[in-house]
């Protein structure tokens, strides 16, 4: 399915990259994040698949990071193609006994393998070090999906240690800024 964004729904960016908007989450994202958060390919690293309820309480959680922290996981909005591709943005980690700042990403399946992750991902990070001010960031990221480690690597990411998270083993993988 297709969810193209009409010219007078367009939102301000929080930051811009050569392809993408990355816009916060509002309740009309709902029908593309249950698509993508609710394709088990797309989760395969998550537990399990989203459902639309679980959906909706992703964009309140999001909602309340970007008013108590001003960032969270943005919609990734393709400019040329007038559609959301994914998301990708920063959030507060629990990583052990601390709290560390952590870049993700999610990229529908329909958009692998062009990039996507990549260019918004160091799009992140410059804000995180310009815009937040952050010496250091984090990616959580199982060890077996290969994908998301060869970004964290390409983006200049090392690997730290593992570390269980949401009752799974996780690599630290993190960059200074």
């Amino acid at each position: 399915m297709v969810f193209i964004i009409a010219p007078e729904a367009m939102r301000k960016p929080i930051l811009q990259t050569e392809r993408l908007d990355l816009v916060e989450l509002e309740w009309n994202d709902l029908g593309f994040l249950v698509e993508m958060l609710g394709d088990p390919e797309v989760m395969r690293f998550w537990p399990r698949p989203y459902h639309a309820e679980e959906c909706e309480q992703w964009i309140e959680r999001h909602r309340a990071r970007y008013r108590d922290h001003s960032y969270g996981y943005w919609l990734a909005l393709d400019r040329a193609l007038g559609q959301p591709i994914g998301q990708i943005g920063l959030l507060h980690q629990e990583v052990g006994e601390t709290t560390e700042l952590g870049l993700g990403w999610i990229v529908h399946r329909p958009f692998w393998r062009l990039g996507y992750a990549f260019e918004g991902a160091l799009g992140c990070l410059n804000y995180a070090r310009d815009v937040v001010g952050a010496q250091r960031t984090i990616a959580l990221i199982r060890p077996e999906n290969e994908p998301s480690m060869a970004l964290a690597r390409k983006l200049g990411m090392s690997f730290e240690r593992v570390v269980p998270y949401f009752d799974f083993a996780h690599a630290v993988m993190a960059i200074k800024l």
